[in-house]
């Protein structure tokens, strides 16, 4: 019988890919660990990785072993950590990725609020543009922003739980709308400067009778939605966003909304996990989530300007423009828990 202690240490070093950093991340020597892969290889009778002095390589009996051993690795670390939390609170390092503009306008007094509730969580955050890879980096819940089927919410194994949607509008400062003119129609902004992220060539617009899709056209092409909501207010062009990302803009003079009866694609914000097996860390900070974004009231307090110099925004709003059908689903869950598709 082969043992879950090997095929956890089988597990580690698939994930990182390398005998050395498995090695530092366990504590177990490279040696005893690289003696151990060869005493499972020999018990199954099948090479599982391909080893030569620069990198390591799955075989496909190895990627298959892999995949069965991550699960089975996962739901004993689980089933022993919900023991234990029978007795007491949640506790542990819970690890999640953000879009950072996301982030820091509506999650930041949430991460406060819940860190409180929750004093025995600690918490290991990253706010990279990146998409983290679930299954192999030791992450916890990925919260990314996109329609169903985007390829930001991964691939068709990924289990995405919906959070809540958010619906952008179109704004320009008064100065500009005085240079340039206010466009009256959609098709009017193929002749206006269009402040886009990268690779929207084209806005998806919707008065809720009518879908329309028009060039996107302008100078600037950004990363970075706390850059395009500032040239906004320079008066360099019109920008697609949520009405709570420019509230302050709003609510100060700086912005005025254009063609107020059209929106654009809504986009939503899910929370990604790699398994509906989640500790009961995860689990709360999803519920939390749900709870509290889905409150419309609760959407507009927490609409806290990062400032001028944000976070790099995720990539999830140039995705919306495009036609995502052709591309593979992710699961989309409608309960906290993920229990149900």
């Amino acid at each position: 019988m082969v043992s879950l202690d090997d095929m956890a240490r089988f597990v580690e070093i698939v994930k990182v890919m390398s005998f050395r950093r498995a090695a530092e991340a366990t504590g177990i020597p490279n040696s005893t660990l690289s003696r151990r892969i060869g005493a499972l290889e020999r018990k199954i009778g099948l090479r599982l990785l391909r080893r030569t002095t620069r990198k390591i390589e799955l075989t496909e009996a190895g990627q298959l072993y892999f995949e069965r051993c991550r699960r089975i690795v996962e739901e004993a670390r689980l089933a022993h950590e919900q023991l234990g939390e029978m007795r007491a609170q949640p506790d542990g390092v819970l690890r999640a990725s953000f879009p950072a503009d996301f982030a820091v306008t509506y999650l930041a007094r949430l991460i406060a609020e819940f860190a409180d509730r929750y004093p025995g969580i600690r918490f290991d955050f990253d706010f990279s543009p990146r998409q983290v890879d679930l299954v192999r980096e030791p992450f916890d819940v990925a919260i990314r922003m996109g329609c169903p089927g985007s390829t930001l919410l991964g691939d068709a194994q990924m289990i995405a739980r919906p959070l809540v949607s958010l619906a952008p509008c179109l704004y320009a400062s008064p100065d500009y709308l005085a240079r340039a003119g206010e466009p009256r129609i959609p098709a009017d902004l193929e002749r206006h400067e269009c402040l886009r992220v990268l690779k929207a060539d084209a806005w998806m617009l919707s008065d809720g009778a009518n879908t329309v899709t028009v060039a996107a056209k302008g100078r600037f092409t950004l990363n970075n939605v706390g850059m395009l909501r500032r040239l906004a207010t320079l008066g360099m062009g019109i920008l697609l966003t949520p009405e709570e990302i420019v509230a302050d803009e709003l609510s100060q003079g700086l912005l005025h909304r254009v063609l107020p009866e059209w929106r654009g694609a809504t986009i939503t914000v899910h929370a990604l996990t790699e398994t509906r097996l989640l500790p009961a860390r995860t689990q709360c900070f999803i519920e939390f989530l749900r709870e509290r974004l889905g409150n419309p009231q609760e959407i507009a307090r927490l609409a806290d300007k990062p400032g001028d110099d944000p976070e790099i925004f995720h990539s999830a709003w140039r995705d919306v423009s495009r036609d995502t059908r052709h591309l593979p689903k992710a699961k989309i869950s409608d309960s906290p828990s993920g229990l149900s598709v």
